[in-house]
């Protein structure tokens, strides 16, 4: 087995594991110390699995894509119809900084690279239905739809597809869920605080990329404007809007059309 990238990691014991669920903790120097990733594993004999990375909003960490949106419960249950292929779902904390440290970097850490390049790394080092040939997805909700569509534009090599819920779109609308300062996430490229900026700057390189809100979130119009701009821009994307707000029961509801959308793109990477 080679080296890992990381000084120590824990790994929950499958005596204990519930639900297809289990905890890996890695350190790394990207958050200097240790971050946690809550992993949905499924049933059988697999190999090579896509991996889907959830990245959550402010407030939660780890476990909340699980035991508040139960991601894993849409997932088994597309799997068991027929609707999607088997697939890992890979759920980090966001580096646990203030209230949400918007998957980007500052005060020294980069959240950033801790999603892109720890997250995969440490689910292939210790899930063996995975590898390096598992293809690569991200999808997030608020904040965490902010960090999936910037961070799936400008790592566009990495993944191969992205989506988001009820998305930030630029870092000024943490200001609207968070008590730190806005000039504590000041990045010096616009790229790092913009999702069409990020996606302008990489795309050619743009994996098939969708977004969605719901009609009486807090977000819908910055949403209508992203979705406007990529237009002008002839930016090829998914945007859909459905009834609802900025709650857990429309994440639970439309989780599903993300993986669907994801389980498509793999069908036509690995057909």
């Amino acid at each position: 087995m080679s080296k890992s990238k990381f000084r120590t990691t824990e790994l929950s014991n499958p005596k204990f594991e519930m639900d297809g669920l289990r905890f890996i903790t890695v350190k790394t120097d990207n958050l200097k110390g240790r971050g946690d990733i809550c992993v949905f594993v499924p049933e059988g004999d697999h190999k090579d699995l896509p991996i889907v990375t959830l990245l959550h909003g402010v407030y939660g960490s780890a476990w909340i894509w699980a035991m508040m949106g139960g991601a894993h419960v849409t997932a088994n249950r597309l799997i068991k119809e027929g609707k999607i292929k088997p697939v890992i779902l890979a759920m980090p904390s966001d580096g646990l900084w203030g209230d949400g440290s918007a998957y980007n970097d500052h005060h020294g850490y980069s959240f950033e690279k801790w999603i892109a390049e720890d997250v995969p790394q440490a689910v292939r080092e210790n899930i063996p239905q995975t590898s390096e040939a598992s293809t690569l997805f991200i999808s997030g909700l608020s904040m965490g739809g902010f960090g999936a569509l910037r961070i799936g534009a400008k790592y566009g090599h990495l993944y191969d597809g992205v989506s988001g819920h009820s998305s930030i779109t630029e870092i000024q609308q943490m200001e609207l869920f968070v008590e730190e300062k806005l000039d504590s996430y000041a990045q010096d490229s616009r790229e790092d605080e913009d999702v069409l900026t990020a996606v302008l700057q990489h795309k050619e390189t743009l994996p098939p990329f969708r977004f969605d809100c719901g009609n009486t979130d807090e977000l819908i119009t910055f949403n209508r404007v992203l979705h406007q701009q990529l237009n002008e821009n002839n930016i090829e994307h998914v945007y859909e809007e459905f009834e609802g707000g900025h709650q857990w029961e429309y994440w639970y509801e439309h989780l599903e059309d993300t993986l669907l959308f994801f389980d498509k793109i793999e069908k036509t990477v690995n057909k």
